[in-house]
């Protein structure tokens, strides 16, 4: 299969031309390989790579599943794949022993048909907006090589965006999904808390985090969702799927919706950067041209105090987990071993008292009420992804944090609206429907309330038939060798 043919079609359209024995899943791993052969020295965005592994499971015989014959790249953290580690972005796990089956989830991709050939590059444990480690090196955005693809889902998202797969998985546990989506021009939607089972594993950052996944276009998400919306028994968290496929809700008129828009930034003090302010009106206006009822408003809650206490609550985990790592080896991790900023971070977990994280989960029950109070106004809220426009490679670094409250700031005038409804548990959108005067992608963040991901699929359809974005690709001369 030639590469431009490659290029044009989405995960769906692939699958469609496997099933009509129009190309074999072998020619499409061919191209999916040789594109990855020509961007990952300059991008980075693969750290493992198993093609020998994909090649045996098309030989074996894959299921006869929707996107049977797909190759597909998995983010390397937060789920399980047979035979593999999980090094999640840290020299602490980089040797770490190969896992002995695979997630709820990874099993579902590959009942679904997929190809798995490679895992993706991620920052330490998830924990930044940019992807960057001592351990892995550093994920570049393919639109622009000194900015940042965003993380923590920065690798899967660069490699969407540079064409060597139409799309590939990530998790969102502070905007991990929507942060990099914004950033690499890309639709990336955060499903619902309980949406996508987390099996075996429990509920990542105390049900804050999901999985899902990066995509061009609304029907690949809509259709991976699909894929992997089924619960599975002891969930902590879980909702049904739906009577109806999410994929058939793509392209349904999603009705005169009642939007909120939301001009603000929601975690932060600072002022929003100017091209993604007009982005953001413009969307607006294109939600107004398409027939919805548009209305300014004010989410009335305490974003900076749950940002405190939702931190807490990360903190502690982040303690919980190096401990679970020292225990494994038999000594306890040192500050040393990891990035500067988990290490802040966790120190503060161990600070915390009883009354302090009860203190903090009360916190999070009360700002969620805030929020879903919103729906009883509005179908969706409508804001920007991104308080700024791509930074630049190192401005968000963890690796030698030494002022934690400017980093703090600097972080949260970067991303202040996607933590609150990974807190609140609501299915939240990036679409990108905005670009800057130097032809950066800026994404809007669409909202709606928990369960509601059909609403957000319509909706997203029809802004995508309004204002086609999959076809627009970054110049990759300046990538691909």
């Amino acid at each position: 299969m030639r590469q431009d043919e490659y290029q044009q079609h989405d995960a769906v359209g692939l699958a469609e031309l496997v099933r009509k024995r129009e190309v074999s899943a072998d020619e499409l791993l061919d191209a999916a390989v040789a594109r990855l052969d020509r961007v990952n020295d300059t991008l980075n965005v693969v750290i493992d790579r198993f093609e020998g592994e994909a090649r045996q499971a098309i030989r074996d015989g894959l299921p006869d599943g929707p996107l049977k014959g797909v190759p597909f790249l998995v983010k390397d953290i937060g789920v399980w794949m047979k035979g593999h580690p999980t090094a999640a972005g840290s020299r602490l796990l980089k040797q770490s022993p190969p896992v002995q089956a695979d997630s709820a989830l990874i099993a579902a991709y590959r009942r679904a048909g997929l190809v798995l050939f490679g895992k993706t590059n991620t920052p330490e444990f998830g924990a930044a907006a940019v992807t960057e480690s001592p351990a892995f090196g550093i994920a570049r955005n393919p639109w622009a090589l000194d900015r940042t693809c965003g993380g923590s889902s920065g690798g899967s998202a660069s490699a969407v965006a540079a064409g060597v797969v139409p799309a590939a998985h990530g998790n969102d546990g502070g905007g991990s999904i929507r942060i990099p989506a914004s950033c690499c021009g890309l639709f990336g939607l955060k499903p619902s808390r309980g949406r996508v089972s987390p099996a075996p594993l429990g509920d990542s950052w105390n049900g804050f985090a999901i999985n899902h996944a990066l995509t061009r276009t609304v029907r690949d998400s809509a259709a991976l969702l699909d894929a992997s919306c089924q619960t599975v028994s002891g969930d902590n968290n879980f909702l049904p799927p739906p009577l109806t496929l999410f994929v058939q809700e793509v392209g349904r008129d999603p009705g005169r919706l009642r939007v909120g828009f939301v001009p603000e930034m929601l975690m932060s003090a600072a002022p929003m950067d100017p091209e993604v302010s007009a982005a953001l009106a413009d969307a607006a206006r294109l939600c107004a041209s398409l027939g919805h009822e548009v209305e300014e408003t004010k989410i009335e809650a305490d974003f900076f105090g749950v940002r405190t206490k939702a931190n807490a609550i990360l903190s502690a985990n982040m303690a919980q987990m190096l401990k679970v790592f020292g225990d494994a080896r038999g000594r306890p991790v040192t500050e040393d071993e990891v990035e500067s900023v988990v290490w802040i971070v966790s120190q503060d977990g161990l600070a915390l008292s009883g009354m302090e994280m009860a203190e903090a989960f009360g916190a999070v029950y009360q700002f969620n009420r805030a929020i879903g109070a919103m729906f009883d106004r509005y179908d969706v809220l409508l804001m920007a992804t991104l308080g700024q426009m791509p930074v630049k490679v190192g401005d968000l670094s963890i690796t030698s944090i030494t002022d934690k409250d400017a980093y703090t700031e600097a972080l949260y005038r970067f991303i202040p609206n996607t933590q609150p409804f990974n807190i609140s548990g609501a299915t939240a959108m990036s679409v990108p429907l905005g670009w800057s005067k130097n032809g950066l992608p800026i994404g809007i963040q669409f909202v709606a309330r928990n369960g509601n991901e059909a609403l957000l699929l319509r909706l997203a359809g029809q802004l995508e038939l309004a204002r086609p974005w999959a076809e627009r690709r970054p110049d990759e001369r300046a990538f691909a060798s």
